[in-house]
């Protein structure tokens, strides 16, 4: 079976961009308040929510296993209706893999990105964009989710396993 190999990205707002926005007070401009007690980083994201019924929820995911590497990743999914995000509230290390808006027929390894977190720095994709299911390196390890729920089909899968080929992820 072919591997191939997605060098991991150290997690910054400029090599993000095109997949969403890295949420984090570092680098991010931000206002006075609460008497100046405070520092608001205003807006570090922007939610999107579309379809009937749709409003905005948070929730806390619990990964229960910390992912190993070299990790295999063979699918993709994408919530079509909204945005999403996921902030580590134990500010431990995750993994991100994206690709780029394209349609599912065409996706495939060629198009994935790699990046991994700091701890502090939490990610948000944009509706519609490739993403890989949450992947932590630790074990027990809470996020809190911003996204969009309602009526209608919001998850699409996309399996990017070919003619025997699986990825896995290097450092």
């Amino acid at each position: 079976m072919n591997r191939q190999h997605i060098r991991l990205q150290p997690l910054n707002a400029a090599n993000f961009a095109p997949f969403g926005a890295v949420i984090s007070s570092e680098g991010n401009d931000f206002i006075n308040i609460n008497q100046g007690r405070t520092r608001r980083y205003h807006a570090l994201s922007v939610v999107q929510a579309s379809g009937e019924q749709a409003a905005v929820a948070l929730s806390i995911f619990h990964q229960r296993h910390a992912t190993t590497l070299p990790c295999v990743i063979d699918m993709l999914e994408r919530h079509p209706l909204g945005s999403q995000s996921f902030i580590p509230l134990q500010q431990q290390k995750f993994l991100i893999v994206v690709a780029l808006p394209v349609a599912q027929e065409v996706l495939s390894s060629q198009h994935l990105h790699a990046f991994i977190s700091n701890g502090r720095q939490g990610i948000h994709y944009r509706q519609g964009g490739w993403h890989h299911p949450l992947l932590s390196l630790s074990d027990h390890s809470d996020f809190l989710v911003v996204d969009r729920i309602g009526a209608g089909e919001n998850c699409e899968q996309c399996q990017l396993a070919q003619a025997g080929l699986i990825l896995s992820l290097d450092l």
